[in-house]
């Protein structure tokens, strides 16, 4: 059997640009009998952390990539070989969309190959994605400034357009490679699991053009080629160019980096003093039961934060506990109105760091609820700071924890069955009253599930019609696909080192702020901790 991994995949988190989730992807590889597949979403790591997760599930190896997009040169396949050039990859990604207005990404070929972040592609694999127009001799030059600075780990694509003169183009190609001593690499350039969702395909392209199916024409792919094939097939189609396929397995071997070796470490602040975290939270909590208790703290709640304490500093939650301290004491020196809430009602600790207000004294504490070293679970503390003064909050963490080292969480904004009605609608050419009718025939459940014929017909809608039926269809297989990012109601992620080494970060549509792009179901799957800085008009 032929060891081959497909290096060139776009999934959904190319926004309208891939027709299928990453975990679909994933396992589809794994069905044909990949050795690996890498996903390379344009000038992105989102859909990354999923891909991840169904790799490890399916047993089989998770390249992580990008395709970068670059401003003033051909595009090029970056895969990172280590965890620092990982961390180098995602800063380039991030001074890209720092110098972008929200969901776009400025990259330069000198941020490459002269930028201090990427340090000349240090421990990167670039794969070159030649044009598909007639190459040129500028095209040769960009190829040999590329090969003096990624030398052995700089690779030519090569794939079928199918669009008549392919032994032709690739014949160039492996002449071109030949004279500059780049290897060749096969790939499909893959939008999909399976060719089934070629039609799909069709009307993301349609969205993202602002046209519809009857007008896109040469917008559209020219056939149903980039999905997954498998590995003997790839071999068939490169059976003139064993090398090319050899070469996928050699990329393969040479990126080893998993996501599994990211360490979340939290935000470690020196005290004047020189205590430890633990010692810290120790300390603030002493202070802390002063305030609580002036009379005397009870046993009952002094023996509740001695084992609380002991259990914080056996699992090492303790720079957590002081970050959220941190927070609060802040929002209160200003008199912003905040309230912990949640879980971290059963700490004694939080109540007497001022985080809750819940007296141990009051309830039966049942701390383990909260934190417990069985369910190997970080703790989640959500507080809430009064609506109308948040973004003091806000604006405190970044400039004490540098925008490096601080961002909001994602959300990935799906489409939901009314928005994928009216779109896909639109996209077939449905009239504007018949849009309205279908959309009146959901509840707007993000589900897949489509709605019932007898539905359909109490909105004056024939389920039979073909072009109404394609649009139900696609409209369930769109269901749940990613939109676009935006951020979470409060959910920040703050890091000892550079946060933008873990994941790149992009500015958001408000003003002075920034989000990762990583959502909290991608956080929670890494263990990295957010905390939620949530409003609440009713402080206010």
């Amino acid at each position: 059997m032929t060891n081959y991994a497909e290096l060139q995949v776009t999934s959904n988190y190319s926004f309208l640009r891939g027709a299928s989730h990453p975990d679909e992807l994933v396992l589809q590889a794994a069905v044909l009998g990949h050795a690996a597949i890498a996903i390379t979403d344009r000038n992105s790591l989102a859909g990354v952390v999923r891909a991840h997760v169904a790799a490890k599930q399916h047993d089989i190896q998770l390249i992580v990539g990008t395709r970068l997009d670059l401003e003033d040169a051909p595009s090029l396949l970056c895969y990172p070989t280590d965890r620092e050039a990982y961390g180098r990859l995602s800063q380039l990604l991030t001074l890209g969309k720092r110098r972008a207005e929200k969901g776009s990404c400025h990259l330069f070929l000198e941020d490459l190959l002269e930028g201090e972040i990427f340090e000349a592609g240090k421990g990167q694999v670039i794969i070159a994605i030649p044009p598909d127009e007639a190459l040129e001799q500028t095209y040769s030059n960009h190829l040999s400034l590329l090969k003096n600075n990624f030398k052995k780990n700089l690779y030519l694509s090569v794939k079928h357009n199918y669009f008549g003169n392919d032994e032709q183009r690739i014949a160039e190609l492996s002449k071109l490679a030949k004279g500059l001593f780049i290897p060749l690499v096969a790939v499909n350039d893959i939008h999909a699991h399976t060719s089934e969702r070629r039609v799909l395909q069709d009307v993301l392209t349609c969205i993202r053009e602002h046209t519809t199916i009857h007008e896109a024409g040469f917008l559209l792919h020219l056939n149903a080629e980039r999905h997954l094939k498998p590995a003997d097939e790839m071999a068939r189609l490169f059976a003139d160019y064993p090398e090319a396929i050899i070469n996928t397995q050699k990329i393969a071997q040479k990126c080893q980096f998993n996501l599994d070796e990211l360490r979340y470490e939290y935000p470690i602040d020196p005290t004047s003093q020189g205590r430890s975290p633990q010692e810290e939270l120790d300390h603030q909590t002493r202070l802390g039961i002063k305030e609580r208790y002036p009379d005397g703290v009870p046993l009952k709640v002094r023996e509740q934060i001695e084992h609380e304490l002991s259990l914080i500093g056996e699992l090492g939650y303790a720079p957590y506990f002081l970050t959220v301290h941190d927070i609060v004491r802040f929002a209160r020196s200003r008199d912003i109105l905040c309230q912990g809430r949640g879980s971290a009602a059963n700490s004694a600790v939080c109540y007497v760091l001022g985080v809750t207000s819940v007296d141990p004294t009051r309830i039966d504490v049942l701390f383990e609820r909260f934190v417990s070293a069985e369910r190997d679970e970080p703790p989640d503390i959500d507080v809430d700071f009064e609506h109308e003064r948040r973004e003091e909050v806000y604006q405190y963490i970044y400039e004490k924890y540098g925008r490096d080292r601080a961002g909001i969480t994602a959300t990935h904004v799906t489409y939901r069955s009314r928005s994928a009605f009216r779109e896909i609608g639109k996209i077939m050419g449905l009239s504007e009253d018949s849009i309205q009718a279908l959309s009146g025939s959901s509840w707007g459940s993000p589900s897949s599930e489509r709605p019932d014929d007898e539905r359909i017909r109490e909105n004056g809608l024939d389920p039979t019609d073909i072009t109404l039926r394609m649009v139900l269809n696609l409209s369930q297989q769109i269901a749940r696909f990613p939109r676009h990012l935006s951020q979470h109601t409060g959910g920040f992620v703050i890091t000892k080192g550079p946060l933008d080494s873990v994941v790149p970060i992009e500015n958001a549509a408000m003003d002075d702020r920034t989000v990762i792009e990583w959502d909290k179901n991608d956080l929670d799957a890494l263990n990295i901790l957010k905390i939620d800085v949530l409003a609440l008009g009713m402080l206010t």
